[in-house]
């Protein structure tokens, strides 16, 4: 079996994954930030570790303003309906996942309005257009670092330093980036960033959360859920300090230990190396599927300009057959369609069917992307 879909999640983990959430389970078991006793508090000390391994993966410089959340989608809602009160404007970009668009299409409903800065077809983007869209009522700009459909990152540091000199909050969804690419919320500029576990963070399922920038006022931000966090339970208002004032209810503590090892695993490995890795996979599967007469790859087709996402279709075949038949003749994991994100395929001219998404992981190989391509010219060439 060849897995090719580390951009829906990857596969597999480390080994040290699995054995911190076996431990959590076997050994400690507890709720963190209740009780006071001992497995309770070394519940704590994982969910301080994950904290410690992500602020120091992003720059961030307090732990504390890194909090956890269900998945990246629920760190963007947070952002999004948090600081968007009807009559607010919004700035996006014409390759977002539906993460960030279907919350700020729910909120015009409700009086918000949005721009939709448009990119290239290949999905680049010129940060100076972003100044053209703002207003006075501007609230908020929310981008992705790279895109899921087909890699191509945007220039975020740029993008920032415009949102700073608007004095307007900068949210980036770091799903397809995080672990994979070098990212410093202070570099960078980055207000809020959304990142999601269970990708290049090679963390489980039902993991993420919003890394908070030293100079964002959460004031300005009101919490998506209220509940018990174990602190100031003499109150019937949520706390309003970090990280209580985001974290209400039980976390998913065994899946924070076990995105807690998937970082440690990235720092230890470096991104650097883990980048140059992908990258120099992404070129192979670019360079050979290029030479596949009636094949047609969207994007940059540069693996220095994007992330380890090629996306293809084939003239005169469906994209879901295709996917089919790379799964049940040659073991190929990949994922067609639409990839929740129907504004980018607009921007890259592959409405309404999609694309065949090849996406390579951390632990993928040349000989596995020598089989991919192989296996796509075999049946390029049966149609």
């Amino acid at each position: 079996m060849i897995y090719l879909d580390n951009a829906a999640t990857s596969w597999p983990k480390p080994d040290c994954v699995h054995e911190a959430m076996l431990r959590y389970m076997r050994d400690v078991g507890a709720n963190p930030g209740r009780s006071g006793h001992r497995l309770a508090n070394e519940a704590e000390r994982i969910r301080l570790d994950a904290r410690e391994a992500l602020a120091e993966l992003f720059g961030a410089t307090n732990p504390m303003r890194v909090i956890f959340t269900h998945n990246a989608t629920t760190a963007l809602n947070l952002v999004i309906r948090g600081l968007l009160p009807p009559g607010a404007h919004a700035v996006t970009t014409g390759m977002e996942h539906n993460a960030v668009m279907r919350p700020l299409r729910a909120l015009e409903q409700q009086g918000v309005s949005l721009s939709v800065v448009p990119c290239r077809p290949d999905g680049t983007l010129e940060p100076e257009a972003l100044g053209e869209h703002i207003r006075p009522a501007t609230r908020l700009i929310v981008a992705n670092q790279a895109s899921n459909v087909c890699g191509t990152v945007l220039p975020i540091r740029e993008m920032g330093a415009v949102a700073r000199q608007h004095g307007i909050p900068f949210l980036v969804d770091v799903a397809q980036t995080g672990g994979c690419r070098p990212i410093d919320v202070r570099v960078d500029s980055i207000d809020l960033l959304a990142f999601s576990g269970h990708k290049g963070l090679l963390g489980p399922t039902g993991t993420g959360g919003l890394a908070i920038h030293d100079d964002f006022d959460i004031d300005l931000l009101p919490p998506l859920v209220c509940g018990g966090t174990g602190s100031q339970s003499e109150h019937e208002q949520q706390p309003d300090f970090l990280p209580d004032k985001y974290e209400g209810g039980t976390p998913n503590i065994v899946g924070i230990a076990g995105l807690a090892a998937g970082v440690r695993y990235v720092l230890d490995r470096g991104v650097d190396r883990i980048s140059e890795h992908e990258r120099a996979l992404t070129q192979r599967l670019i360079d050979g599927l290029s030479s596949i007469a009636g094949l047609r790859l969207v994007g940059t087709r540069d693996a220095s300009r994007q992330t380890a996402v090629v996306s293809f279709a084939i003239d005169g075949q469906s994209v879901g057959e295709i996917a089919r038949v790379l799964d049940e003749r040659f073991g190929i994991m990949c994922r067609p369609g639409l990839h929740c994100a129907p504004r980018a395929h607009r921007t890259l001219g592959t409405l309404p069917e999609g694309t065949i998404r090849l996406s390579p992981g951390p632990f993928s190989t040349e000989h596995e992307i020598d089989q991919a391509v192989e296996a796509v010219a075999r049946l390029a060439g049966a149609g």
